[in-house]
């Protein structure tokens, strides 16, 4: 992990966060402080974590920064739901030697992961508030607010790196001296430190939304006890810890202030479903995920192609032939375009995510954490455990996309039914079946069958992503991922 700045230098550490923090521009930074400028003093002030308006700064710009780098970022080729779609069989290439064609060949290499150095880099700025805040001598009156919003976000970070890379150092300060010579902690022990801090969230947050003010918004685009609750319902299924998966995604599915509304409805800007959403930067030419389904008319003539309109991507057959017929997310959420027929090749339909859709600002933000989820998670715990009533969690799912309700079957075909439903509900969204393919023991079977459709070969250890050579040369204590050349 490379940290910049020794661990006894406080004012570099400070000015590290405060600059991260203001690199945003205002129009950004509104949406997370609700619309309201940013205090005449703000810049001024001496100790950045003396007030409520600086410390409010801070951790905003730690959701703008998620925006602008690394995997969570909105509408660039690196966002997670975009390569790990590719990587498995959700998404695939239209031309060969794109951009795209390193994780869709799962061709990955050490200098080629950059979510390793992207994500320590948001740690240690996490870690590094939630030492300003808890150390503070200010009178902060919304400081459970901030350390709230901070231990969730170092949650959701660890989340994502033990996923992508398994065994991880967990740095829990931002002392460089410290950090730079961690060894991978076992994934049972990141785990549990992310379940600490989730559980830390819940007992600091509020049950409403928060603006940068700490005033109560009908945003949806800061943590909540709800959103720390969702989180820990999704890692408590990781853990296979079913019953705690059972009893907290029941505490979302029974909180009135969340609803299944129709597909329509659900990506649209504080959506009922929505308990987690960042904020767009900009708004995008035609929606969300512009990068891959953006600019592709319904028609094209020949000789224009997907390329012609900078579309590389495309929904995988084997994803599309998942939907059943009548199932009202490939209605709603996937959209088609048609290369016409020319004098030599007949008609080609193409597939594209359409989850967004709209070109308005403010119209759509990236959701991260929803309602039908926490369904999918509450049924596959009760599966686990052979109780009946999994079903009834998974046909919520069903009947809201036009299906009929499956009936109580053997374990083993439940299960199965979870698994295909989270393919369908859950596609191009935050690495989910990346991570649901190798947390279920699936992914070498699965992969081994997709991959020479791509095509490429498929390895065993190519579930876990390499780590940077660099961060491998400065941390002597730091072990590579295997099967990748340093």
């Amino acid at each position: 992990m490379k940290m910049i700045f020794p661990a006894n230098n406080s004012f570099s550490k400070r000015l590290l966060t405060i600059t991260a923090a203001l690199g945003i521009t205002l129009s950004s930074c509104e949406k997370y402080l609700d619309n309201t400028q940013l205090p005449a003093n703000t810049i001024a002030a001496v100790d950045v974590y003396s007030t409520d308006n600086m410390i409010s700064t801070v951790v905003t710009g730690i959701y703008l920064n998620m925006n602008n780098s690394g995997p969570f970022q909105g509408s660039s080729s690196g966002n997670i739901g975009y390569t790990m779609g590719l990587y498995t069989d959700e998404l695939r290439s239209l031309l060969n030697g794109n951009f795209a064609d390193v994780f869709y060949k799962n061709a990955i290499q050490s200098g080629q992961s950059g979510n390793w150095s992207d994500l320590y880099k948001k740690l240690f700025t996490v870690n590094t508030a939630i030492e300003g805040i808890s150390t503070s001598k200010g009178n902060l009156v919304y400081k459970d607010q901030w350390l709230g919003e901070c231990y969730f976000l170092r949650a959701y970070f660890y989340y994502y790196l033990v996923n992508i890379y398994g065994p991880v150092p967990l740095a829990l300060t931002n002392n460089y001296a410290v950090n730079n010579r961690l060894a991978r902690a076992p994934e049972a022990d990141v785990y549990k430190q992310i379940i600490a801090d989730l559980k830390m969230a819940q007992s600091l947050l509020s049950n409403e939304y928060k603006n940068g003010y700490g005033v109560t918004t009908t945003n949806r685009f800061r943590p909540n006890k709800a959103v720390a609750t969702a989180l820990l319902a999704r890692v408590y299924l990781y853990a296979k810890d079913w019953a705690n998966a059972e009893a907290q995604a029941g505490e979302l599915i029974g909180n009135t202030n969340y609803e299944m509304p129709p597909l329509s409805q659900v990506f649209l800007a504080n959506s009922r479903e929505t308990i987690w959403a960042l904020a767009t930067n900009s708004p995008k030419a035609a929606n969300e995920y512009g990068f891959y389904n953006n600019g592709m008319p319904e028609t094209i003539v020949p000789p224009q192609s997907p390329a012609s309109s900078n579309v590389f991507v495309a929904l995988s057959n084997i994803l599309i032939n998942k939907f059943e017929p009548g199932d009202g997310r490939f209605t709603n959420w996937v959209r088609t375009s048609t290369v016409a027929a020319s004098s030599t090749t007949p008609a080609t339909v193409y597939y594209f995510p359409g989850k967004y859709k709209s070109a308005a600002t403010n119209a759509e933000y990236q959701v991260m954490l929803r309602l039908s989820e926490q369904y999918l998670i509450r049924a596959e715990a009760r599966a686990m455990q052979n109780k009946s009533n999994a079903v009834e969690d998974l046909n919520v799912v069903r009947l809201r996309a036009g299906l009929e309700g499956l009936t109580a079957g053997t374990q083993a075909s439940v299960l199965t039914a979870i698994a295909k439903e989270r393919q369908t509900e859950l596609f191009t969204e935050c690495g989910h079946r990346f991570f649901d393919l190798k947390r279920t023991g699936v992914i070498d079977a699965v992969m081994a069958t997709v991959a020479p459709t791509k095509p490429t070969t498929w390895m065993s250890y190519m579930s876990y992503w390499p780590i940077p050579p660099a961060d491998l040369l400065q941390n002597p204590n730091l072990t590579p991922n295997p099967g990748y050349l340093q």
